[in-house]
């Protein structure tokens, strides 16, 4: 027997593992006493054995927290929570079921019709997430919506910048966005990268740049050759330590306002930073670069799927499609060139066919002004005066006269002139 009343109170005193366990039950009724002590032993079983009891009432909202807290959390996922813990925070997390997660769909499109599935679709995903990392760390049994299936998400046309406005962008760029611009452009790296690039991971005698951060793993520290532009441009501001892009020695990760202001003075549609990875990308497709090859250089591809082709993609391999890239763009740059002087040129021949066409408008005018080239009106006024065929006969050298008078007329201006 192992409950004791003392004081009116029943005492319960256990061993586990040689160690001694006393508590009080708080109650002096002896039945209750026995549940109590029933399930204290079961709780010091359960730890013994490593058996984890879960607390069936847990929220989502407390889920989340200590998701923060945890330091698991990426700006993507608490963007996401602050719309999710809206609908979802005080819900126990395992009464969530695909059934409220389809609601959540329908009340999130109520409130902003001009929502996308795809939007939404992250939404969920990042609660997914939430209760995986949760069952990991052993605060849930299970995850609800472990076969949640998402809608299919329709594909949208990427944009892609020409060559005519990279030209017209790279004028209106100033500062550091114009040097962002053209590693963008020149090496595929995201915004992020690009933001977090330091001047000690890159090599100036090989022309490489080793991407300092990135946003996945297979993307860190992958070797990209810098194009002559680039290197040129890297060249001037060159530094030993530090980001290529800072401000005050911090990197500059908000270029939203100065972006969209040099799309509007170079007369550029909408187009977001991100797209220029996109141009990147179709570039060198269009240059001929290999699929696998391209992947490599960007950094968004699963080693797998590059390794079942190659072993490795080798560094002289990058720099042969960087140099395809190069030729590319200066094909497409003469060709813009030759177009826009063959406008020009056919521009200049319109106002010399113009110019030649003015004399003979001129003598017309005077011809009409002094009486030449009016033989109908002439015949009318002869008939009208009562002449016949004498009338016109004998009008025609009044006519001649009259034309001669012009002519003398305006050789006398020009003489004054």
């Amino acid at each position: 027997m192992s409950l004791y009343k003392r004081g009116g109170t029943y005492w319960c005193y256990l061993y586990r593992d040689g160690v001694r366990h006393a508590f009080s039950t708080g109650t002096g009724n002896r039945k209750e006493a026995q549940k109590i002590e029933d399930k204290k032993k079961q709780e010091l079983n359960d730890a013994r054995f490593q058996i984890v009891s879960y607390d069936p009432e847990i929220t989502v909202g407390a889920l989340a927290a200590q998701f923060v807290a945890s330091g698991s959390a990426r700006k993507h996922h608490i963007y996401h929570l602050r719309f999710l813990l809206g609908f979802f925070a005080e819900m126990p997390a395992l009464r969530v079921t695909k059934a409220l997660a389809e609601e959540y769909r329908k009340k999130r499109k109520q409130f902003n019709p001009q929502i996308k599935d795809a939007t939404v679709n992250r939404d969920l995903s990042v609660l997914r997430h939430l209760l995986y990392w949760a069952v990991d760390e052993l605060l849930i049994a299970a995850n609800p919506l472990a076969r949640l299936k998402m809608p299919q998400e329709r594909r949208i046309r990427r944009q892609i910048l020409s060559i005519a406005e990279e030209s017209a962008l790279l004028e209106t760029a100033k500062g550091h966005l114009h040097t962002m611009i053209v590693m963008a452009l020149d090496t595929g790296m995201r915004r992020g990268e690009i933001a977090n690039q330091k001047w000690q991971d890159i090599d100036f005698a090989q022309k490489i740049l080793s991407v300092s951060v990135s946003k996945t793993p297979g993307g860190e520290s992958r070797e990209i050759p810098l194009t002559e532009r680039l290197y040129a441009l890297l060249a001037e501001c060159r530094k030993n330590s530090g980001y290529v892009i800072q401000f005050e020695h911090q990197p500059v990760h908000i270029v939203k306002t100065s972006w969209k202001t040099a799309l509007k003075r170079a007369n550029v549609r909408h187009l977001r930073f991100h797209d220029l990875r996109h141009t990147f990308n179709t570039r060198m497709m269009e240059a001929g670069v290999l699929q696998e090859v391209r992947m490599a250089i960007m950094g968004h591809s699963p080693a797998a799927k590059i390794h079942a082709t190659y072993t490795h993609i080798e560094l002289p391999t990058k720099r042969k499609a960087i140099r395809k890239l190069e030729e590319w763009v200066k094909e497409q740059q003469q060709e813009l060139f030759k177009e826009n002087e063959h406008a020009s040129t056919e521009e200049r021949s319109e106002v010399t066919a113009v110019g030649e066409t003015r004399p003979q408008t001129m003598e017309k005018e005077v011809a009409r002004r002094s009486g030449v080239g009016t033989g109908r009106q002439a015949e009318i006024r002869d008939r009208r005066d009562g002449g016949g065929v004498e009338s016109q006969t004998s009008a025609a050298p009044e006519i001649r006269r009259g034309a001669k008078v012009v002519r003398i007329r305006v050789e006398r201006n020009e003489e004054a002139v």
